[in-house]
């Protein structure tokens, strides 16, 4: 029987994870006791981040690139296939108890993770933040202007300042607010978007034939969307943070699956949606065009679908975002993170949506590029899990002083830094975007082989060397072997010299 079927071992969550109160967690650990939960939660809480005008983006993005339907529909499936990843990931925060820039220290090492979990996770969580203001405030403005409202020169900034805050003030409260809102949202999303499917098919050209491309060109395109579709679920190797106050003995194939289901499932539909509307209207900016196939009076809520997905979107990223900024090593509570990188994300948004005339074109070559980082980043996590059987004593990764499990050599884990080193330069050289175009892709007559390879050769790099190298290639420190770590107590045991085991 399932072990979501089991009842948690508490009724209600403890004081310091209650909705509308601030949750006093950050990136410590979370203590069997304050537990709650199953993992059928997660699918509400992944659905109100991903029932979102972006994937509707996304769809359109692949019509415009000269793909024909079926081929666009089929790229929207199997890049979203790495929602399966995802809640691969999440099953290490049960295990551990700790959000997943946490456990990242078990492959970068303290010093390490400052880089490559807290640095390239707060750089990616500011980069979705930025873009959800932005589209909203896009979205808030043409509402107003839509409804008759004149808004007095210079009060757009504040309308931009609104959507921040209503972004940020959920991420300041954190899990328990955020499970407790998001089959709202989720009902309120998903409703709105089935009434434009309504009129997205009515409208439909089901005899829809691009332009024909040469092969070499139309092989790069086809690989450029499968690029920018799965840089949607890569940006989210953050599925330990919402599933890490379950119970350790939660069933593991539920939080695989709900987790996966939440995203994959609106992002296919919604993906499926642009596809197909990009059949009938240009898909550039389809929040002009959109009232050229629904009626007047739907004009309204299908910007009131772009400003609450977005909104939705941004709560996750900004709750994974302050966590991810507490693991550069900053002593601060996690609620003054989420304020910090949200004052940062907005005053980026503004000038990308006041000063700068290429918002929508910069959006598209980071989406592109951010394949190359993201890739190898998520493959090494998913591939530590397996090596490790899933097992992480996070009060171990919470032990920052030299010489703990995870200080490494020099606070460094090498395999980690140099399987994800190696992923990125190798995915740089074979991209092929808009902005640039590798060498490697070059010789390849366009073919974007970055998406693809980028996290087989990150993970597969990790996996060499984690069992060839200090100090897991020695076999009792290897997860299962007779002599397994222990270290429920940071204090309780001498740290281990890992040189001696070299």
């Amino acid at each position: 029987m399932s072990n979501d079927a089991i009842p948690a071992p508490m009724t209600h969550p403890a004081a310091s994870d209650r909705a509308g109160r601030i949750e006093t967690r950050g990136i410590d650990v979370v203590p069997a006791a304050e537990r709650h939960g199953r993992p059928s939660s997660l699918f509400w809480v992944w659905a109100s981040a991903n029932v979102n005008y972006l994937y509707f983006a996304f769809g359109g993005i692949l019509i415009l690139l000269g793909l024909s339907v079926w081929e666009a529909l089929a790229i929207t499936v199997i890049g979203n296939l790495w929602w399966i990843a995802v809640g691969w990931l999440a099953i290490s925060g049960p295990a551990s108890g700790t959000p997943s820039v946490t456990i990242m220290r078990a492959m970068f090492g303290i010093r390490g993770n400052r880089i490559f979990g807290g640095g390239l996770g707060v750089a990616i969580g500011l980069f979705y933040e930025i873009i959800n203001i932005a589209v909203a405030t896009f979205a808030s403005l043409a509402l107003l202007d839509l409804l008759g409202v004149a808004l007095p020169v210079g009060t757009e900034w504040a309308v931009l300042g609104v959507v921040a805050v209503a972004s940020f003030i959920f991420g300041v409260y954190g899990h328990a607010t955020i499970m407790k809102l998001a089959p709202y949202f989720s009902a309120a999303l998903a409703v709105a978007f089935v009434v434009l499917a309504v009129f997205v098919l009515q409208a439909a050209d089901f005899a829809y034939t691009p332009v024909e491309l040469p092969v070499g060109e139309h092989w790069a395109m086809a690989l450029l969307g499968y690029a920018i579709v799965s840089s949607g679920p890569l940006s989210w190797g953050t599925g330990a943070d919402y599933a890490r106050y379950l119970p350790k003995t939660a069933s593991k194939p539920g939080i695989i699956w709900w987790t996966a289901l939440g995203g994959f499932i609106p992002a296919v539909l919604i993906g499926s949606l642009g596809v197909i509307a990009g059949t009938a209207i240009d898909m550039t900016d389809p929040q002009l065009t959109i009232g050229e196939i629904v009626p007047a009076w739907f004009t309204p809520v299908f910007l009131g679908i772009v400003i609450l997905g977005s909104i939705s979107n941004n709560v996750l990223v900004a709750y994974s975002t302050g966590l991810y900024a507490q693991g550069l090593g900053f002593k601060v509570h996690r609620a003054t993170t989420v304020v910090v990188t949200g004052a940062l994300a907005t005053a980026a948004a503004a000038w990308l949506v006041f000063l700068s005339p290429g918002f929508l074109e910069t959006m598209e070559y980071a989406l592109e590029l951010s394949v190359t980082v993201l890739g190898p980043l998520v493959a090494i996590y998913a591939v530590d899990i397996i090596v490790r059987r899933n097992q992480y004593d996070g009060i171990a990764l919470n032990d920052e002083r030299p010489g703990s499990p995870f200080w490494y050599s020099g606070g460094f884990f090498w395999p980690g830094v140099i399987a994800q080193l190696l992923g990125t330069v190798v995915a740089v050289l074979m991209a092929n975007t808009t902005l640039y175009t590798g060498p490697i892709a070059t010789a390849l007559g366009g073919a974007d082989l970055s998406a693809l390879l980028a996290p087989v050769i990150g993970g597969g790099v990790y996996a060499l060397l984690w069992t060839t190298t200090t100090p897991f290639k020695h076999p009792l420190l290897r997860p299962g072997a007779a002599r397994d770590i222990q270290y429920s107590d940071a204090r309780a045991s001498a740290p281990i010299e890992m040189e001696t085991l070299a």
